[in-house]
């Protein structure tokens, strides 16, 4: 059967060459494999339409024949599954490889979707680790917000040479092994053919120069273990398993690079009174049969403090009454969810005889 290629990375018959590359650099990012959001089937769909939408010969075929126009011998070449994946992993993407297979460049787009990143000139500019640090909210913290400080050990910015590894004063020098290009290419034999790829410079990390002399107090690196603290602002509202992004404030890139971020996971202690539901909150309050009868007043803890609540006239066991605005924060606005009581009507064990009488007396009446 034929496949739809166009639909596969949502653009249009008469898509341009650029609407192709930026919809497979979407559908990577969502499907990749090592993303949260990871489809390994959809991913290689995407990577198997981009392979012929990003060809001008291939598309104009498959316009004609569809997808099974490589068995009319015109398919062949292009990248493989198993390139496209040493491409995104550890030689790839964020390490500095740049993937040249038939005048697709597979390392443009995954160097932007996986945070290879270039400075100016082209040259690879090196990028410090992510962080995650685990941190534990009480139900009324996360339902408002609140500010936490977070310690922790890592690599920061010499302050001395100010990230860039050379000795305050000293002089800048290229490059001998990569001439002040940050890269050297290098060749790849595969049965498929020869890939040429782009990696960054091992002498100079990337920048294309060097100091004639190293800074003293960080070896050169430009980085050095630090003890550190920073304060993470908590959004009302946020929910249990949810994670704060501090964009640049995980360790320090060697030599001036980009610093990576922080990701705060926010685990949300369970409350004894109260349980959520997105923004809705349920608590749950025992009446006497009386008072659900009769109707009565009593008092509701709420996250603002406890209130007083009119408990209708006949209300039944299992009822439901809601007290509107009395929920939780929706991220990022002011609009709140509302607070539902949950009655439950509590009926005595071992009645007094009084009860037992009175109670004989209004069975006819109930």
């Amino acid at each position: 059967m034929s496949k739809d290629y166009y639909k596969i990375l949502g653009v249009d018959k008469g898509a341009s060459a650029d609407e192709v590359k930026k919809a497979f650099k979407k559908a990577a990012l969502e499907h990749h494999p090592d993303r949260p959001t990871g489809n390994e089937a959809k991913f290689k769909e995407a990577n198997e339409a981009y392979r012929v939408l990003s060809d001008k010969d291939k598309r104009a075929k498959y316009d004609q024949f569809g997808s099974d126009f490589e068995q009319q011998g015109g398919f062949g070449g292009g990248m493989n599954w198993e390139d496209i994946m040493r491409a995104t992993r550890g030689q790839g993407g964020g390490g500095g490889f740049e993937f040249n297979f038939g005048g697709q460049d597979f390392g443009d787009i995954f160097g932007d979707i996986f945070g290879g990143g270039r400075s100016r000139g082209g040259r690879r500019q090196a990028r410090g680790n992510d962080i995650q640090v685990d941190i534990e909210l009480d139900f009324k913290e996360a339902a408002f917000g609140v500010e936490k400080e977070i310690s922790l050990r890592k690599q920061t910015a010499c302050e001395v040479c100010t990230g860039t590894g050379a000795e305050p004063g000293s002089k800048m020098e290229p490059c001998g092994t990569c001439h002040g290009q940050g890269q050297v290419a290098q060749q790849q034999r595969t049965f498929l053919g020869t890939i040429q790829t782009m990696a960054t410079c091992p002498t100079c990390q990337g920048r294309g120069e060097h100091s004639t002399k190293k800074c003293k107090h960080c070896g050169g690196d430009g980085i050095y273990s630090k003890n550190t603290t920073s304060t993470v602002k908590i959004p009302a509202g946020i929910d249990n398993g949810q994670s704060i992004r501090l964009s640049g404030h995980g360790e320090a890139a060697p030599h001036g690079g980009q610093a990576g971020d922080l990701y705060v996971a926010v685990h949300v202690r369970p409350s004894k009174e109260f349980e959520r539901d997105g923004t809705d909150v349920y608590v749950e309050r025992e009446i006497s049969f009386p008072q659900a009868v009769l109707g009565d007043t009593i008092e509701v803890p709420t996250l603002d403090g406890t209130v007083k609540m009119l408990v209708p006239e006949g209300t039944e066991s299992g009822q439901m009454i809601r007290l509107k605005d009395k929920g939780i924060v929706l991220v990022g606005r002011a609009q709140r969810g509302d607070q539902y009581v949950k009655i439950k009507i509590v009926v005595p064990k071992k009645p007094s005889r009084t009860a037992k009488k009175l109670l004989e007396e209004l069975k006819g009446e109930l």
